[in-house]
């Protein structure tokens, strides 16, 4: 091939390449997911039949070189170069300044999420074509995706004075994260846009929801009041009414704004969902679920709503009709595992322990309640004594996998040992050890069969045997700390170890229960006090109070003692262990 000369092309030979070109040029427009600046950028370059007469194009004077990158970009876009075709698409859109390469350009970076390109061309294509209000759509959006706020608003109020329009409304959602500072800034703006261009509404829409992120609720109603005045009430305008009196902490009033909007807005179905959302936050569950009812009627084929009808069945323990509303999301394999999870819990409680297994089998591996499902399975089919069809299940369920295998043996042990079967739960931990030797989740299994047995011994051995194969396992030595400062007199030990473990996972409440503890147990009463106080704060067990108050009691500050003791005794009236340290230390 001959080496191409730098020189003008005239017009009519360029169209007719032109057209050419636009025959096998790839159709963008299904390439990648349109985005906001996408939808408002250049409209789409639609391929010309062949047999069509080219349309001529009023192009400026290119070389044979630009040609050629023009074809070779639009045969690399065929290829889905879509990178290479867009970055040749922008040079020479920046080199000619053509409005047709600026346009073609702008397709390229939408498609390639090229912000900094689609940024440069906006301006470029705005100095070219100043007349039009596209390019300063597109910067908009690309300003509001860079978090440049202030030029946004700029190029805003230039799309309406070029006749355009703009939604302004979608400023608000992209500014939640905003300092009081910054968004006070954009307020402003605003404030002055709104006395530009007082017809448009949707610029006080955006002043009202940026105010409420401000928390400026009571000037943001203010605004909502003056907007009333200008238009129609909208189904928006009361869902932003009933979203700001829900941050000014006034349910009722935004459960009356939502209550007389789906009665002036009876079809509007996301008006009503977020009235039976906030119906269940309220805990009125009963009419919550006659707004659901009426988004079933009409949406008869909406399953998302079929299904929180189900679970508000469930929380009025309405079980029956749960049951018939999950029965039929089964049927049309809609949120399936999910309904068979409730199936097995509704059928569970009503007592009936064969459906509820079923329905806790069916649930498939690789859902979000399969593990959950197992688990309650088995544990119904040893507790109604079908202790030889739960271990075949078992088997089934885990055949070929062996990590399930090993997940599925500890469930079965748990339960079986919580059902007084302790031999039966000794052989399969036994057997499954010798299957998969020094499992570490088998052996801690098995460690908690010894500690029902009182074998301390036992657990002693596997989790020096667990810690030794992971050293940094926090729970086996929490495990082993917690059982020497609890059990025996090695409390230098126990403390060692529980310095181990907190530094292995510093916020952990049992593990901070644990040290304290140890603490305790060596006169160590301040700090001990500190950390079961950071222990009860994020988790407030009874087993933790009745330790914060055996060491209250020991530091001499009785009374404090014995209101935890009587706080926690509201919440766990039958706690063995608050009666028991009580007992122990008030009669000495």
């Amino acid at each position: 091939m001959k080496s191409l000369t730098m020189r003008p092309i005239k017009t009519l030979t360029l169209a007719l390449s032109a057209a050419a070109l636009s025959s096998c040029a790839v159709n963008l427009d299904n390439i990648g997911t349109e985005t906001d600046a996408e939808a408002n950028s250049a409209p789409p370059v639609e391929a010309q039949s062949p047999i069509e007469a080219p349309k001529v194009v009023k192009y400026g004077t290119f070389t044979e070189q630009q040609l050629y990158q023009t074809i070779i970009s639009e045969l690399a876009a065929q290829r889905g170069e879509l990178i290479e075709s867009g970055e040749t698409y922008f040079d020479l859109a920046m080199e000619t300044r053509d409005l047709q390469f600026i346009e073609r350009a702008v397709q390229f970076a939408s498609i390639n999420g090229d912000t900094n390109a689609l940024l440069q061309l906006g301006l470029i294509w705005a100095e070219v074509d100043p007349e039009n209000p596209q390019p300063h759509l597109m910067l908009s959006f690309q300003f509001l995706e860079t978090g440049n706020f202030s030029q946004a608003l700029a190029q805003m109020s230039r799309v309406i004075e070029k006749g355009g329009e703009f939604d302004f409304t979608t400023l608000a959602s992209r500014t939640s994260g905003l300092g009081l500072s910054a968004r006070a800034a954009l307020i402003s703006n605003l404030q002055r846009l709104i006395k530009t261009y007082p017809e448009q509404l949707s610029i006080r829409t955006s002043l009202v929801q940026l105010l409420a992120q401000n928390t400026q609720f009571v000037e943001a109603l203010a605004e909502l009041d003056a907007l009333a005045k200008l238009e129609d009430l909208t189904s928006n305008h009361v869902l932003l009414r009933s979203q700001i009196q829900q941050s000014m902490l006034l349910p009722s009033d935004a459960l009356k704004t939502l209550r007389s909007g789906v009665r002036q807005f009876e079809n509007d179905q996301d008006l009503r969902l977020s009235y039976a959302r906030l119906l269940i936050q309220n805990q009125d569950f009963e009419s919550a679920q006659a707004q659901f009812k009426i988004l079933m009627e009409q949406r008869p084929q909406d399953w998302e709503t079929l299904f929180s009808i189900a679970l508000l069945d469930l929380e009025m323990e309405d079980y029956a009709e749960a049951i018939e509303q999950l029965n039929r999301l089964v049927a049309e394999d809609q949120r399936r595992d999910e309904s068979e999870y409730y199936l097995g819990f509704s059928y569970e409680q009503q007592g009936k322990s064969d459906e509820a297994i079923t329905h806790y089998k069916n649930v498939r591996i690789g859902t979000n309640n399969f593990l959950a499902a197992q688990q309650q399975a088995t544990r119904l089919a040893i507790q109604s004594g079908q202790l030889d069809e739960a271990h075949e299940w078992i088997l089934e369920r885990s055949r070929g996998n062996p990590r399930l295998e090993i997940i599925l043996t500890t469930i079965e042990s748990g339960a079986l040992i919580q059902n007084g079967h302790i031999d039966r739960a000794k052989a399969l931990l036994d057997n499954s050890l010798n299957k998969y030797l020094n499992d570490t989740d088998l052996l801690f299994s098995r460690v908690l069969l010894y500690d029902n047995l009182q074998d301390r011994e036992g657990s002693e051995t596997d989790l020096r045997q667990i810690i030794l194969m992971k050293p940094d396992d926090s729970r086996a030595l929490n495990h082993l700390g917690y059982m020497l400062a609890d059990q025996t007199n090695r409390h230098e030990e126990a403390l060692e170890l529980l310095e181990r473990a907190i530094a292995i996972s510093p916020s952990d409440p049992a593990i901070l229960d644990s040290l304290a503890w140890a603490q305790y147990k060596l006169g160590l009463y301040d700090d001990a006090l500190t950390n079961l106080r950071k222990a009860f704060a994020d988790f407030p067990d009874h087993e933790v109070a009745s330790h914060l108050g055996e060491v209250l009691w020991a530091m001499g500050r009785r009374e404090e003692a014995q209101q935890v003791w009587a706080d926690a005794l509201v919440d766990r009236p039958d706690s063995e262990l608050i009666k028991e340290v009580m007992q122990r230390l008030q009669s000495t």
